[in-house]
């Protein structure tokens, strides 16, 4: 997945700020179980929001990590909070490009 630069991240912000966490990190930290469900959610959901309970720490780290064996991009890490974005496989499934294009004919 690409970076995303700071227009993309914002509109991303945007539209996380309603959405509550689907992943909490707890005692057990990041297992295969839990890079799973983060698999299995951010390719359902495109965007979203993963809670640490546990290693506050560690939760660059560990988001880094995420991100990398799911092919994700991460929007921002506030406070305990990590917003990863991957589009949906199939472009009619995807919700956010429509936003985000808009920002690459305004560069022009």
């Amino acid at each position: 997945m690409e970076e995303l630069n700071s227009k993309q991240r914002k509109i991303l912000e945007k539209y996380a700020n309603n959405l509550n966490p689907v992943v909490i990190i707890g005692g057990n930290g990041v297992t295969e179980s839990v890079t799973e469900k983060v698999l299995q959610s951010v390719n359902c959901h495109e965007l979203l929001k993963i809670k640490f309970n546990e290693f506050k720490e560690e939760k660059h780290e560990l988001t880094a990590k995420l991100c990398k064996s799911c092919d994700a991009a991460l929007v921002r890490i506030i406070g305990n909070v990590a917003v990863l974005y991957k589009p949906a496989e199939k472009p009619a499934d995807r919700k956010y490009e429509k936003e985000l294009k808009k920002l690459d004919f305004k560069k022009n």
